[in-house]
C-alpha cells in the first residue's frame, strides 16, 4: 500500500486516473438492454449507470446506477438459465415410461398406508406425464416436512421399475439417508423391489457386492449421500433420480448423477424451504416446479409463537402442560463452528436448567449432541422414540433424521441465530400426528432488523 501511494496511486490518485478514463471512453460505453425494457423498468442507461456509481452527484444517482447495474446482472443470469433449460429441452432425450405394471399396482393396491392427497395425486400426474415425452425430466417438488413428498417419489420410483429402470434417492446426511432407507424398506416390505443403501461408512466389502448387485440390476433402488455420485458407483440402466433437500447440494453434483447413465435419467428435486416464485425462477430456472398444497388428512397446522427469554418460566409451564398430556417436547440449541465453545457452554447450561425444572423421577430428560459417540446417540435418541424420555435437548443433529408423531412441542433457543430454512426443518419435526403441534422461538430481546423480520415470516 505504501509503495502505492508514494507512486501516487493513494485513493484519490486512482480516482484522478478513473476520471480521465471516463473522459476518453463515457460515450463508447456499449448499451445492451433494449430501450423498450429500458423504459418499462425506468432504468438509466449503461454508460451513465457506470460512470454513476463511481462519481455520484447524490443519493437517488447512485440509487439509479446501483438498480440499473443490479437489474442487468440478474436479467442475463436468468436469461442464460432459460437458454440452458430450452436447450435441454430440445436435445436432451429422456427415457419414455409406457407401462404402468406389478409393482406400482401392487403397492398402490395393497400397500399404500393412506389415501393420497389430491395434491398428492396432482404431482404424480405431472410427473407421470414428463416421463412420457421423450425429454428428460427436471422438476422441482415443493411441499412442507410431512405433507408427503416422499411416497410421491416412491410411486414415480415404482413406474421407473416397471419400465426396467433402477432408481437413485440422495440425500444430504447419512441421518436422513438412513431414516429414507428404513421408511423405504418398511413401506417395501413383502414386495420384489430390492432397496439398498450407500454412504461414508458402508464398509469396504459391502460396497464391492453392492457395486456388482448394480450393475446387475439386482438392486432397484439405491438411496445414499454424496456417496451416489463417486464414478465407481455405476447402474446397469438409471432412469429416475429423486434428490433430497435440493439447497445442500450444488448443479454440479446434480449433473453427475445425470452423467450415469445415457440418455440421462428423469430428475426430481425436493425440498421443504418454501422457495418464492422469482428466487425459483432465478435459482432452480432449469426446473419445472411443483407444489404439495395440502397436508395428509388428520395433520394439522403447527401454532408457531415467538416468546423473548424473559417469558421463559411460562415456556416451562407450557412443556409441562404437554408432558402432562401425555406428549414429548425438543429442545433445540443452535451450534455453529465458529462459536461452537461457547454453544457448548449454552447447551450444557441449558440442559442444567432444565433438569432443575423437570426433575427426576417425574420428568426424563434426553441430550443429544455432536461431541457424543455415536452409539451413546443412538441410545438416548431410540429412548426418546420409545417414549421413556419426555424432552430430548439436542443441537441441531435432529434437523433432519427424527421422527416421533408424540413429540409435539419444538421449542427453540436462540431462534435469531438460524436461517429459515433451518427454522423450517426444525419445526417440521412436530406435527407428524394428528395432535395440536407447537413450535416456540425463543430469542434473545434484542433483535435486528432482520432477525425481527425472520420470526415474523415464521
Amino acid at each position: 500500500g505504501e509503495k502505492l501511494s508514494s507512486r501516487g496511486l493513494n485513493s484519490r490518485g486512482v480516482e484522478k486516473i478513473m476520471q480521465s478514463l471516463f473522459a476518453k471512453i463515457k460515450n463508447d460505453i456499449p448499451e445492451n438492454i433494449s430501450k423498450p425494457t429500458r423504459e418499462k423498468y425506468k432504468l438509466i442507461n449503461r454508460g451513465q449507470a457506470f460512470f454513476n456509481v463511481h462519481f455520484p452527484t447524490g443519493d437517488e444517482e447512485l440509487k439509479n446506477a446501483r438498480y440499473r447495474l443490479k437489474f442487468e446482472e440478474l436479467f442475463f443470469l436468468q436469461l442464460f438459465i432459460l437458454r440452458q433449460k430450452l436447450g435441454r429441452s430440445l436435445q436432451s432425450s429422456g427415457h419414455i415410461f409406457e407401462v404402468v405394471a406389478s409393482h406400482f399396482n401392487d403397492f398402490y393396491n395393497d400397500k399404500l398406508p393412506f389415501e393420497l392427497t389430491g395434491a398428492q395425486k396432482k404431482v404424480i400426474k405431472q410427473i407421470r406425464k414428463d416421463c412420457a415425452t421423450g425429454k428428460q425430466m427436471n422438476r422441482l417438488l415443493q411441499g412442507d416436512v410431512g405433507s408427503g413428498k416422499t411416497i410421491v417419489a416412491l410411486l414415480n420410483i415404482l413406474i421407473a421399475i416397471d419400465n426396467g429402470f433402477q432408481a437413485a434417492l440422495m440425500a444430504p446426511t447419512e441421518i436422513l439417508a438412513t431414516q429414507h432407507f428404513n421408511g423405504l424398506s418398511q413401506l417395501l416390505e413383502g414386495t420384489s423391489t430390492k432397496v439398498a443403501i450407500l454412504t461414508g461408512s458402508t464398509k469396504q466389502k459391502a460396497r464391492r457386492f453392492l457395486h456388482e448387485q448394480l450393475e446387475n440390476q439386482e438392486i432397484d433402488i439405491l438411496i445414499g449421500t454424496h456417496a451416489l455420485i463417486e464414478d465407481k458407483v455405476k447402474f446397469k440402466n438409471l432412469g429416475f433420480v429423486v434428490i433430497d433437500e435440493q439447497h445442500r447440494f450444488g448443479v454440479e453434483q446434480r449433473a453427475k448423477l445425470w452423467r450415469k447413465n445415457n440418455p440421462p435419467p428423469h430428475i426430481l428435486v425436493m425440498t421443504a424451504t418454501p422457495i418464492p416464485r422469482t428466487l425459483a425462477m432465478t435459482v432452480y430456472g432449469d426446473l419445472d416446479v411443483s407444489v404439495i398444497d395440502e397436508l395428509p388428512p388428520g395433520r394439522k397446522t403447527i401454532k408457531t409463537e415467538h416468546c423473548f427469554d424473559s417469558a421463559r418460566l411460562r415456556i416451562f409451564g407450557f412443556m409441562k402442560k404437554q408432558i402432562d398430556l401425555g406428549r414429548q417436547v425438543y429442545l433445540v440449541y443452535p451450534l455453529i463452528q465458529e462459536s461452537e465453545t461457547l454453544d457448548y457452554k449454552d447447551l450444557m447450561d441449558g440442559y442444567e436448567s432444565v433438569t432443575r425444572a423437570f426433575p427426576i423421577p417425574k420428568y426424563q430428560v434426553s441430550i443429544v449432541h455432536g461431541k457424543m459417540k455415536a452409539a451413546d446417540k443412538e441410545f438416548e435418541m431410540q429412548r426418546f422414540k420409545k417414549g421413556e424420555t419426555h424432552i430430548l435437548v439436542a443441537t441441531t443433529v435432529i434437523e433432519v433424521g427424527v421422527d416421533v408423531p408424540n413429540a409435539t412441542t419444538m421449542v427453540i433457543e436462540s431462534a435469531e441465530r438460524f436461517g429459515l430454512s433451518q427454522l423450517h426443518q426444525l419445526r417440521g419435526r412436530v406435527g407428524r400426528g394428528g395432535e395440536q403441534s407447537y413450535c416456540v422461538l425463543m430469542t434473545g430481546n434484542k433483535l435486528s432488523n432482520e432477525a425481527k423480520l425472520r420470526m415474523s415470516t415464521m
